[in-house]
């Protein structure tokens, strides 16, 4: 009765980014850029762990799959960004918003999910190195994705399908550059405690999830690390996770800031800045932060450009 009682929405109208023309030329260079740069980084690093035979480890394996996470839902949502920065019309459909929310949730949750997969597998390689190929077998690798994505995809259609069956029985305007959530929400004339419990509870169980495995992990990490008797040895061990930490720490510090708030706190000015950050930022980022500094990748890069050159 109460979806027969609401009018009609076909389409939703982003109010963007920012509305200042000067600051749009600046905007739209600065963000191509850093587009330009996530998708050759992130579709490079995929290339290069698929064609470097010393990169078929499990550590490189989940990396490529985060690169994919990385590039689907900057995908789902960079384009139409960019053109919407000089678009008169900044419409999108219904089933469209929905789309792209569904797209962006699927990824951004398997994320999440991995980032705890690879602690797990950072614990093996530091505590068993010995038995870490055995434990860590392709089979196992390939479950433990198949679990991140369905997980992934189960929390992105109960979030879309609660999402979406709302009332938008007044404005059609998005106070945002996408689809997301909070600013749903807001645009909602109906009650919208189920969603915010869901948030609270379904998402909630996953971050929870996701930072006790990665804070276990580490925990058995650093007592198999205390028992190596060499001061290099320890420091070997300790470094081979600092790109997972700052990955993590950067990613779900901004996770919980945007989604872990009662809606009558957010500020969607704000929200836009932060929602830049981890749509556009996080995935140029992450394969730069693992690729800058590790041995393995600029030698399968050395070898590859050899062989192509």
């Amino acid at each position: 009765m109460e979806r027969e009682n609401c009018s009609s929405v076909t389409e939703f109208i982003f109010l963007g980014i920012s509305n200042n023309t000067v600051n749009k030329v600046t905007l739209f260079t600065m963000v191509l850029l850093v587009y330009l740069i996530n998708l050759l980084a992130n579709l490079g690093m995929i290339t290069l762990i698929w064609m470097g035979p010393q990169l078929h480890t499990p550590m490189y394996f989940f990396l490529s799959h985060l690169s994919f996470c990385d590039l689907c839902y900057s995908i789902a949502i960079g384009p139409k960004m960019l053109l919407d920065l000089f678009a008169k019309n900044k419409s999108i459909s219904f089933h469209g918003c929905a789309l792209q929310f569904l797209v962006f949730c699927i990824f951004a949750d398997s994320e999440c999910l991995l980032l705890a997969v690879m602690a797990y597998d950072l614990y093996k390689a530091v505590s068993s190195p010995l038995l870490y190929a055995v434990s860590m077998s392709s089979g196992v690798c390939s479950l433990l994705m198949e679990g991140v994505y369905l997980v992934g995809m189960a929390d992105a259609l109960i979030h879309t399908t609660l999402a979406f069956r709302l009332c938008f029985c007044g404005s059609n305007e998005i106070n945002q550059f996408f689809c997301d959530v909070p600013p749903l929400l807001l645009l909602s004339c109906s009650d919208t405690q189920v969603n915010e419990l869901v948030i609270f509870t379904v998402f909630g169980f996953i971050e929870l999830s996701t930072i006790s495995g990665v804070l276990v992990s580490y925990c058995y990490i650093i007592l198999s690390v205390l028992k190596i008797h060499s001061a290099e040895g320890r420091f070997k061990a300790f470094s081979t996770c600092t790109s997972h930490r700052t990955a993590v720490a950067i990613f779900q510090g901004t996770m919980l800031f945007m989604y872990f708030r009662p809606s009558s706190s957010y500020s969607l000015d704000q929200d836009k800045i932060t929602s830049l950050f981890y749509t556009v930022m996080i995935p140029m980022l992450n394969p730069l932060i693992y690729s800058l500094r590790n041995k393995d990748v600029k030698e399968a890069l050395e070898k590859l450009k050899n062989k192509w050159l």
